[in-house]
């Protein structure tokens, strides 16, 4: 059984995980939201506007009065540069799948795979997760590297598994760790 505790602040070495704040639409729409790059290989399209951004940020600050809501904005140094969240979970199989994002200019440093590896630990210790997934499209080989980095082993390729944005079909490469893998 799971014992769901919600987005609680949790640190890293350079990272802050937090709870989104109302105000913080500014920073994600200017350092990630708006950013075709960063859009590129998620199943959004990149913000035309602030308001698009501010609109979700609020919905998001709503949704944090459930106890079954993990969303963290990413900070370093004062600065939102990315997302990590559980984009959805089942109950009964005590499984969740993880989706995030980051700042093109912090790329390449290692900062997602401490905040993955931070958030993997909260879920597995605290809420009592027993598999944790992630999946990229294979044309974004970085994604599967920091998964591979954090533990996750890779489960196989389904081709053809999902649309992107343009209409053209994506082989989604999945990876999971268990609990058990931690210990």
């Amino acid at each position: 059984m799971l014992n769901h505790s919600g987005s609680p602040d949790l640190y890293t070495r350079r990272l802050h995980l937090r709870r989104y704040r109302p105000e913080d639409y500014i920073m994600m729409y200017r350092n990630w939201a708006s950013d075709p790059e960063v859009a590129k290989y998620v199943n959004w399209g990149p913000h035309n506007s602030p308001a698009v951004t501010k609109e979700l940020v609020s919905m998001w600050v709503e949704g944090y009065e459930s106890s079954t809501v993990y969303r963290w904005g990413i900070e370093m140094a004062g600065e939102l540069i990315g997302d990590i969240s559980i984009v959805k979970w089942r109950e009964e199989a005590e499984s969740c799948e993880i989706g995030y994002c980051l700042c093109r200019r912090f790329w390449n440093q290692g900062l997602m795979i401490e905040a993955l590896n931070r958030v993997i630990t909260y879920l597995f210790e605290t809420v009592g997760f027993h598999r944790i997934s992630l999946c990229h499209d294979v044309e974004n080989p970085a994604s599967g590297r920091v998964m591979q980095k954090c533990g996750l082993r890779k489960e196989g390729v389904f081709r053809g598994a999902q649309r992107r944005k343009d209409g053209s079909w994506m082989d989604v490469a999945y990876y999971a760790i268990l609990a058990e893998d931690r210990r």
